[in-house]
Parts: structure tokens; C-alpha cells; sequence
């Protein structure tokens, strides 16, 4: 089992942690990179088990950022 999945009485047991150090709120979203496009995509929570993806709360969610001169990709579902 993931270790980010949590047994809480507010959270089901299948649902994830935000990947962030030290956040402990639900994750709504999945980032994934393209190193080699210089992209990075940010959808709805993604099945899990993928290590290269990396689940994030509404606010880190809202507050990311990338290098300089790479494009983010947002899904329409979580555009403000």
C-alpha cells in the first residue's frame, strides 16, 4: 500500500496525501514532468503507484511553479 494513503476518521481510506514535505492535507491533483519538453502537467488525481507522478493539495496545486522557460499544462477541471 502507498505510504502516502492514510487511515483517518475525515479521510477515506483510499484517498492520498498531498506529496509535499510536511503537508498532510488531501490531494485533489498529480503533477507530472517531461524533462526532455521542458513541460509539466497538472490534472486530476491521477490511479497512483507511479513514481514519477507526484500528488498535490489544492494550494501547492495553485502555488506551483517551474523553471524558467518551461510550460505548465493545466487541466481544465482545476483552472480558477
Amino acid at each position: 500500500m502507498d505510504e502516502r494513503l492514510r487511515l483517518d476518521a475525515n479521510l477515506g481510506v483510499d484517498e492520498r496525501l498531498c506529496s509535499k514535505v510536511a503537508c498532510a492535507r488531501e490531494a485533489i491533483a498529480t503533477l507530472t514532468f517531461d524533462y526532455g519538453d521542458q513541460m509539466a502537467a497538472l490534472g486530476p488525481l491521477g490511479p497512483g503507484g507511479d513514481p514519477h507522478a507526484h500528488d498535490l493539495c489544492a494550494t501547492h496545486a495553485e502555488r506551483l511553479s517551474v523553471p524558467a522557460g518551461w510550460l505548465v499544462i493545466r487541466h481544465e477541471a482545476l483552472r480558477a
